[in-house]
């Protein structure tokens, strides 16, 4: 397995990385970012299983964005704790699920983060569209509370696979959330979108069609506009299509296959998305094999067949994925909260 990267990367090219933990060192993950060649990074800036948030910045985030900036990789994403759950009924948690996010969205300008991503949420058997209605009042509360400025993040909403009550399983539905936040005051440049991939599959989007992919993307466009489809979480799943369900696999390894993904990623529409990888195997080298991967259906090669212990890995970015407090103890982390399987997070909100 090789152990790093050299090669160049175009400007025309869109930007590839990965979600690196963050818990054995800030300035470690920055390092194995330009070790396997990324020119994006999406990290967690506290713990995804829980409500606190740390109240200083880590010590080593000075050193971490300087490794970033002398190597060019850009943009950085935070991702939203998994408890965020801006779609449910409950006002306790919906005060807390803001709470968090506006605590991410105020971190993310010393992180020189462009976006913070959230998963949309699940409406808890109440209705769609009042879960729609929940969730563009809470992002437009929450980034009322947030100011505003040149190094404001923008609020990055996620497409859902669709378990559980989820919202934002279709364009349709994301349009009536950015529909609904702009008629309560968000700004267009405040609010973007995300298309995960394996939750598209799992939501029923045949990614694995071109011709499916080029309807896809045209609705899109056509009701909320690609300029706001900011980033793409790359990834192959494990998961029948349609199923409702969540489970990253390694790119060309599972059920959506090369032809699907390389079409995706050579989309000229998405020349300005950021494609960040949340395979599985992150802290075992199966990040450098999976960019390695992004990058060669970016050019339009055959994919190289898989060893079989790459499919005996569990998805392993739920450990040691924040960055470490001051003492040097790694945040603590659920370790039931399986982030190659995204659909745990909804099974911690409150019924």
């Amino acid at each position: 397995m090789a152990a790093s990267y050299d090669g160049a990367v175009s400007p025309d090219e869109p930007r590839i990385g990965a979600h690196l933990p963050l818990g054995a060192g800030m300035v470690r993950a920055a390092t194995r970012a330009v070790e396997i060649g990324a020119t994006a990074i999406q990290v967690f800036a506290d713990n995804p299983t829980a409500w606190q948030r740390r109240s200083a910045p880590p010590r080593e985030l000075p050193a971490f964005r300087e490794v970033l900036a002398g190597h060019g990789i850009a943009p950085l994403s935070i991702h939203a704790a998994y408890l965020v759950n801006l779609a449910g009924p409950a006002r306790e948690f919906a005060a807390k699920s803001r709470t968090v996010l506006e605590a991410e969205l105020r971190a993310a300008p010393g992180y020189g983060a462009r976006f913070v991503n959230v998963h949309t949420g699940s409406h808890r058997d109440t209705t769609p569209g009042a879960g729609i209605r929940r969730v563009a009042q809470a992002v437009a509360r929450t980034l009322e509370a947030v100011d505003d400025g040149p190094d404001a993040a923008m609020l990055v909403l996620e497409n859902s696979a669709g378990g559980g009550w989820a919202i934002g399983t279709t364009v349709v539905e994301l349009a009536r959330i950015a529909d609904a936040a702009a008629k309560l005051g968000v700004p267009e440049h405040r609010l973007g979108f995300c298309l995960d991939t394996a939750h598209a599959w799992g939501a029923g989007i045949r990614l694995d069609e071109p011709r499916a992919i080029d309807r896809f993307l045209e609705d899109f466009d056509r009701r909320l506009g690609l300029r706001r489809l900011v980033l793409v979480h790359f990834n192959d799943s494990k998961s029948e299509p349609g199923s409702r369900r969540d489970r990253h696999e390694h790119l060309g390894g599972g059920r959506i296959g090369e032809r699907g993904l390389g079409h995706l990623i050579r989309h000229p529409s998405l020349r300005h998305a950021a494609f960040v990888l949340e395979t599985p195997g992150m802290d075992e080298g199966y990040d450098l094999v999976n960019v390695a991967r992004a990058r060669d259906l970016l050019a339009g090669r055959r994919l190289e067949p898989l060893p079989a212990e790459a499919f005996r890995l569990r998805g392993s970015r739920s450990r040691g994925v924040a960055p470490t407090l001051d003492d040097g103890v790694e945040a603590p982390v659920d370790p039931g909260a399986d982030a190659a399987d995204h659909g745990a997070a909804m099974a911690l909100a409150p019924a």
